[in-house]
């Protein structure tokens, strides 16, 4: 079996404007959730958000480009180019057809398609930008990816919602197994902050409401969660067939060991209540890698901070572990910082499992200080936790039933 490792790690998050920033963050447990900025606040009944500030597309775009771009492309192309340094990975030695691009986005370019819905309604349709379509379109992420450092392997997208991100490794991975290509650059971004995108998630109830403490409004696990903090952001890993990083003396961050994807094939929004199809998902990824639920060390939780995700998830986690083990594993949602990133969470969470494993480090979910029996496992409350991750398990589940769940090992040779 062709073994597949990670060598490059890039990130745009609410906690940080590169990987160094982030992990810093991350093991520091600092909250990147605040008042809503980009839009106003006042017609929503929450009125928090995880945004991406400071960000500069001027360092990796002409003027030119960005009018041509929507913001979440702009976070693609941007957390792939520091993928690839981050690699040391030299383009011009590779061959072009052996590289690849896999990146989602749960929703794509709103942004753009507001904006320009408004100018077809002040000005009429002869104004409608002729960029508008190649800027809303999913699929452009990974085409600017691919156009942008040149490369000609496979180029795919993956939408499905939440798990768009952990989809986009996983099937990555696969690709460079079947021998499609040797180095891929995977993951997700999305960033759609806006009137429509936030009203409709506020329409759905499905937004934290503890607006008098931006910080602490996304509460996974917590008896007082009532909802996620809506985020934007990306993430973007470069992965390597491994012979070809050895071949380079590549810095290799952890092994992609197992991939499961499953569906609720349930409700449209909401999990199954009985876990069974994220249990299945984790077996499917532990199958995948051949490993046994005494093996994994730490899980990368959803945890989304709704009412009914965190229940059903530690259901999951019991079901598909063993509620011995379950009870011995270390577990935590990263989202209590980020707030929830939907096609770019799985993506981000790869990186925080491969820096856990790189460095023995586990990120504490936050702001969980009120028990919920029904959430009654070892979620690493409010401090990192120093503690030895040879196998992780991170877990994305989407509207739509969609769940996925990738499994990385420490590399060993």
């Amino acid at each position: 079996m062709t073994r597949v490792v990670i060598t490059g790690l890039g990130t745009l998050c609410p906690v940080g404007l590169n990987v160094t920033e982030a992990w810093d963050a991350f093991k520091n447990g600092k909250s990147g959730t605040g008042p809503l900025t980009q839009i106003d606040a006042t017609q929503f009944n929450s009125r928090v958000a995880a945004e991406v500030k400071g960000f500069e597309p001027s360092k990796y775009f002409t003027p030119k480009e960005i009018k041509k771009t929507d913001r979440f492309v702009q976070f693609a192309v941007a957390s792939a180019k520091m993928a690839l340094q981050d690699s040391g990975l030299d383009i011009s030695k590779e061959d072009p057809y052996r590289v690849g691009v896999l990146v989602g986005s749960g929703i794509g370019g709103l942004r753009t398609i507001e904006e320009q819905h408004k100018v077809m309604l002040e000005k009429g349709a002869s104004r409608i930008s002729p960029f508008l379509i190649p800027m809303l379109i999913v699929n452009m992420a990974p085409g600017q990816i691919s156009i942008s450092l040149g490369l000609k392997g496979p180029n795919n997208c993956v939408a499905t919602a939440c798990a768009t991100g952990s989809n986009a490794i996983g099937d990555a991975s696969k690709l460079i197994q079947r021998g499609e290509a040797d180095v891929m650059f995977a993951g997700g971004s999305e960033s759609c902050i806006t009137s429509l995108g936030f009203g409709g998630f506020d329409a759905m109830r499905a937004l934290s409401t503890h607006n008098e403490h931006p910080e602490t409004a996304s509460r996974p696990f917590d008896a007082t969660r009532n909802g996620f903090v809506m985020g934007e952001g990306c993430g973007v890993v470069v992965l390597e067939k491994l012979e070809h990083a050895l071949a380079r003396g590549a810095k290799i961050y952890a092994e992609v060991v197992g991939y499961g994807m499953t569906s609720d094939a349930s409700h449209i929004t909401a999990p199954d209540p009985t876990g069974e199809g994220a249990a299945r998902c984790m077996m499917g990824a532990m199958r995948d890698a051949g490993i046994k639920p005494e093996e994994v060390d730490y899980v990368n939780a959803h945890g989304t901070s709704t009412p009914l995700n965190d229940k059903v998830e530690t259901l999951a986690i019991k079901k598909a572990l063993g509620e011995s083990v379950a009870r011995k594993v270390r577990i935590s949602s990263t989202k209590s910082m980020t707030g929830h990133l939907l096609g770019a969470a799985g993506a981000v969470e790869a990186i925080v499992c491969a820096l856990v494993i790189q460095e023995g480090i586990i990120p504490p979910t936050i702001n969980l200080h009120k028990a919920d029996p029904d959430c009654d496992l070892n979620y690493v409350p409010n401090v990192a936790e120093k503690h030895p991750v040879r196998i992780a398990l991170s877990n994305s589940l989407g509207f739509g039933g969609h769940n996925a769940c990738i499994a990385f090992r420490r590399y060993e040779a």
